[in-house]
């Protein structure tokens, strides 16, 4: 078996089997990749099957010298579940990433925005702004509404289809990691800033392929990642706030605030699609002021 059979067999497995999403499949194909370029630029000759521990170390030590430990970590776990599929494969033995330990880092906490830092960024947008004839300042604003209203992943926010509204019911349905779905409140601000776009979006010229697709680009394309990211950067740098942001920065925000005013975890790990509430309790640490506030407000030895 050769790298580019193994990687093609490989997600295979993770789209099928596991049913990961195509950036997920993408990222553990990346680790993967980055093995093979090492042994090529060294001239070592190592089959996905031959491949042993030794040679693991010194792409390990070498990666070391360029990677941040939190990235180390993430590497060595994805080649790790490679090499336990080509064990469970019968291809292999054992897994040359045995007793290979990630590097230690701490628990990195949500970055989050203040309400009013949220409030200013909507403020930002230019409402009026036009493209091709198109008012891209309302969809802009509906979009930044919608990933920090619903706390939606931006991979869920450019899959949103016109079909997944919700609106009497007060609901969205959203489609998360591994095509699972569930449904999230809107609320009635969200609805109106959606609304107000799709009234421009029927005046579109919508591609075939997205004609059921919520959030469009001027040419009626679905909208990708990357313009989801250029757009919170220019709103950022526009806005004056002196803060990194990304679309995750709006979902952490969602979960952090609802549990500042007093959220169930297990309801805010059932909004996010968290598959385990162990991922969800990271917010516990966010703002620990808010859980003395609780202590003080509802214990009765306060």
């Amino acid at each position: 078996m050769n790298w580019s059979q193994a990687i093609t067999d490989y997600q295979h497995y993770l789209k099928i089997e596991r049913g990961l999403s195509k950036n997920s499949i993408e990222n553990y194909s990346y680790d993967i990749k980055k093995l093979i370029n090492y042994l090529e630029e060294n001239n070592i000759n190592s089959s996905p099957v031959s491949i042993n521990k030794e040679v693991i170390k010194q792409f390990i030590y070498s990666i070391s010298k360029t990677l941040k430990p939190r990235s180390q970590g993430r590497l060595i776990s994805g080649l790790r579940n490679f090499f336990d599929y080509l064990i469970f494969e019968n291809y292999r033995e054992a897994n040359p990433m045995d007793l290979i330990e990630s590097p230690k880092i701490g628990r990195k906490l949500p970055d989050t925005l203040s309400v009013s830092d949220i409030d200013l960024l909507i403020r930002t947008i230019d409402l009026s702004y036009q493209y091709n004839g198109v008012n891209l300042g309302e969809r802009n604003r509906a979009i930044i509404e919608t990933l920090y209203s619903c706390g939606l992943r931006v991979s869920e926010l450019i899959e949103l289809k016109l079909s997944d509204l919700f609106f009497d019911e007060g609901f969205i349905k959203v489609t998360g990691k591994g095509n699972k779905q569930r449904f999230v409140p809107i609320g009635e601000t969200t609805q109106k800033f959606i609304n107000i776009w799709r009234a421009i979006r029927n005046h579109i010229d919508v591609a075939p392929s997205s004609k059921d697709v919520l959030f469009l680009n001027y040419k009626g394309e679905k909208l990708t990642r990357a313009m989801i990211f250029t757009i919170i950067k220019k709103l950022v740098e526009k806005s004056g706030l002196k803060k990194t942001v990304s679309p995750h920065t709006f979902r952490h925000s969602f979960a952090t605030h609802l549990l500042e005013n007093g959220a169930d975890l297990r309801a805010i790990q059932m909004m996010l699609g968290h598959e385990s509430i162990t991922t969800t309790e990271v917010y516990m640490h966010v703002d620990r002021s808010h859980l003395s506030d609780v202590l003080n407000k509802f214990h009765p030895r306060k």
